[in-house]
């Protein structure tokens, strides 16, 4: 830390030198350029995939803050670290957590967090907040909810808005897990939005996926009515502490009665229902070690690499469909015709599908005409 520098006056009383955040004294826009015209702390990709090939979590940080730039200039990069990096990854258990708003997220990862750092393990956390339908930003408050785990060395949290995406998910969220495991990070956990039975996508990138339920929630109905409940490999009653600690068992049976009637949705593992208190840490072990059997059995029977797999096709035509999305509305008639068509379907001039297919149309004639002209 430079002589310069100062910890922010919310820092904790005992804050080291692995409490990342510093006030810095301004600078001058010509101090901040070096020469050759490149910004001061502007890594190169090469720089950053040797930074977190070294895991650095400075450079860790940076490198995840490329990839999920939307800025044109920045894709390219991202694709050029995204492929350095990618045969340095792989080797981590990917472990999806998600519950409704309320449930205790946070506070769980913060325990299970711990306890996996004194297990050995070098844990990664990518919380996703919601980001605001009107101003497209987010409070990013995980981090300050997980303080004792943001300050181990064994650690790394990475909030990131949803940016809108469906799924519970960031849209960069693979490839920054991607990051992480090459930055030798063992286990991986995504934390997702938390909205309910929208909550998809996250099962499409991990290998275990945990569901937190609480007492009183509707819970028990919502297994009835399946959803998100059969895509998890396995439920954690939280908050089964003090007065509460019965009728958390009581949901977990109840839970486990429900189970009986869906379909398992990792082949060879029967889903499991258990019960944890984050405040008091009981239960908490319990549940890591139903995460190391998963492991072990799907690793055993082949499952783990056929679901990596099956997620790496997901993985293509995701980006696949992103791209032709992109690049049909760059296209200079889509753009024109776009908000004639806005103003018909506003105005109820014009029936909604009745503009998509004239848009499609539209798009399609430039992409004859572009190829006829070759």
């Amino acid at each position: 830390m430079s002589s310069k520098d100062r910890l922010p006056e919310w820092a904790p009383a005992d804050a080291g030198p692995e409490f990342a955040v510093r006030i810095r004294a301004a600078t001058t826009a010509a101090g901040a350029m070096r020469a050759g015209g490149r910004r001061a702390g502007r890594h190169s990709v090469a720089e950053l995939a040797e930074g977190v090939r070294e895991r650095d979590p400075t450079r860790l940080a940076r490198a995840i803050t490329l990839v999920e730039s939307n800025a044109p200039r920045h894709q390219e990069e991202a694709r050029e670290l995204v492929r350095l990096l990618a045969p340095h990854a792989g080797a981590a258990l990917r472990i999806g957590i998600t519950g409704i708003p309320g449930v205790g997220k946070s506070t769980f990862i913060e325990a299970f967090g711990n306890l996996l750092c004194d297990r050995g393990h070098r844990v990664a956390v990518l919380a996703v907040d919601p980001s605001s339908t009107l101003t497209r930003g987010s409070i990013l408050g995980d981090k300050t909810r997980m303080e004792k785990l943001s300050r181990r060395p064994e650690a790394f949290i990475r909030p990131s808005p949803s940016g809108g995406s469906l799924g519970g998910v960031g849209r960069k969220s693979r490839e920054t897990i991607l990051l992480c495991e090459a930055a030798g990070f063992d286990r991986v956990l995504v934390e997702t939005v938390g909205v309910g039975q929208a909550e998809t996508l996250v099962r499409s990138m991990v290998d275990c996926f945990l569901l937190l339920l609480i007492t009183g929630a509707g819970d028990e109905l919502q297994g009835v009515k399946r959803g998100i409940m059969e895509l998890a490999d396995i439920l954690a009653v939280t908050k089964a502490d003090g007065a509460n600690r019965e009728a958390a068992r009581r949901t977990c049976r109840e839970t486990a009665a429900v189970l009986r009637y869906l379909q398992p949705a990792t082949p060879g593992w029967k889903t499991t229902a258990l019960t944890c208190s984050a405040l008091t840490g009981e239960g908490v072990g319990e549940v890591a070690d139903c995460i190391e059997r998963f492991s072990e059995a799907v690793r055993a029977s082949g499952q783990f690499e056929r679901r990596r797999s099956e997620q790496n096709l997901d993985w293509l035509r995701r980006l696949v469909r992103e791209a032709l999305e992109e690049r049909f509305f760059s296209r200079g008639a889509v753009a024109s015709e776009w908000k004639t068509l806005e103003t018909a379907v506003l105005s109820g001039e014009l029936p909604v599908a009745e503009a998509a297919l004239r848009l499609l149309e539209a798009g399609e004639a430039q992409s004859t005409s572009t190829t006829t002209r070759r």
